[in-house]
């Protein structure tokens, strides 16, 4: 049994954040019917990826972040299409969308008229701006909003271009943070303390707490200037030396907080070693870097890792996805599901990250073949 077994969700979201709550709903239990506007469906099925990224004729994006569901393809735009989803919103328990301001309540489907129809679901919405202000009718897509956030002036060294994170990172904190919020309507529901409710959640707001802890750091600055980004080895812009990754002779090294000179007697270091003020750390940290670039370089990793670990100071070795998936790490953790679907298209992805009572939350179904529950013109 699973914890939200017997709940409906219908997902009338496309592309990644709203889809990603919905497909954790599903790990979780909830029977998630996914309300495809015809006659495409979810754009995110002919998504635009790298060569050979696709299976069954939808992209990998839209097997990975729709598993658990079924689809109903259905034409808001006819009276027969839209009467069909408002029989499906008065026994549903959530709904989740993701168009702009505006859209659902021309397609007669704003929160007051769903909650006439029923006053039970928690409405999920997710925006790329939220519902005031001057971006509100911008495209609210991933990498627009890591632009506009700050978060990528966060990545790379001091002086460098601004510099985008490598995977849709927003869509998914967007997509965790709406998934939280549902939960907890859920709660105060089977509580008695509200019947349905709003969530609401967006793509710049969830961008911007993700950096809580920087902007914390940023906002309270007596002068508000750009994160001061190292020249060499950068990982945080906040953090004194040793924070950073470095090249070893044969790849290379994560080295988290800890003590310089405690860092430079482990390594052998005798000017690393007398290092023993921490606020040199931080007003000396490129050079300080720069030297255990230059330590660390003659040492292959595991030799170092094993240094370090030994003297109880924080490193890990640097892993490739191919190197990680074959460590038994992360063979132990049981991380990956194979999902299959009824036109034998085959997918591994990774499964749900938690556990609950020991129990592992794999998908109880893959990606829907388009119209899989129907079609309604």
């Amino acid at each position: 049994m699973r914890p939200l077994d017997g709940l409906v969700v219908l997902d009338l979201s496309q592309f990644l954040a709203g889809p990603t709550a919905a497909a954790r709903l599903a790990d979780l239990g909830a029977c998630v019917i996914k309300v495809e506007r015809y006659p495409d469906g979810d754009p995110s099925r002919a998504m635009v990826v790298a060569k050979d990224m696709d299976s069954g004729g939808d992209s990998l994006i839209f097997h990975a972040i729709n598993r658990g569901k079924t689809s109903l393809l259905v034409n808001l735009k006819s009276a027969e299409g839209l009467s069909r989803v408002r029989e499906l919103i008065s026994t549903a328990d959530v709904l989740i969308e993701s168009y702009r301001p505006g859209v659902m309540e021309r397609l007669g489907l704003s929160v007051e008229q769903v909650h006439e129809l029923n006053p039970s679901l928690v409405y999920g919405r997710i925006t790329g701006y939220g519902s005031e202000g001057p971006w509100t009718g911008r495209p609210g897509q991933d990498l627009l909003v890591q632009a506009l956030s700050g978060l990528c002036w966060l990545q790379g060294v001091d002086g460098s271009d601004p510099t985008p994170i490598g995977f849709s990172i927003v869509d998914a904190a967007a997509g965790s943070a709406l998934t939280q919020g549902i939960l907890a309507a859920l709660l105060r529901r089977a509580r008695g303390l509200s019947v349905g409710g709003l969530v609401e959640v967006s793509l710049l707001e969830s961008a911007i707490d993700l950096q809580f802890e920087v902007l914390t750091l940023h906002l309270n600055q007596k002068a508000l200037e750009q994160p001061p980004r190292s020249a060499v080895n950068p990982a945080h812009p906040y953090l004194a030396a040793p924070y950073g990754i470095y090249r070893c002779s044969d790849g290379w090294l994560a080295v988290a907080m800890g003590g310089v000179d405690a860092l430079g007697k482990c390594l052998g270091d005798a000017y690393l070693a007398q290092l023993n003020d921490s606020k040199v750390w931080w007003s000396e940290r490129d050079t300080i870097k720069r030297r255990v670039g230059e330590v660390l370089v003659e040492f292959r990793v595991q030799d170092a890792l094993n240094r370090l670990l030994e003297a109880g100071l924080w490193a890990s070795e640097v892993l490739g996805w191919n190197e990680l998936v074959q460590h038994p790490g992360f063979e132990a953790l049981d991380l990956l599901q194979k999902l299959v679907r009824e036109d034998g298209t085959s997918v591994t992805t990774t499964r749900c990250p938690y556990r609950i009572d020991g129990q592992v939350l794999t998908a109880p179904l893959p990606a829907p073949v388009l119209g899989s529950a129907g079609t309604i013109d």
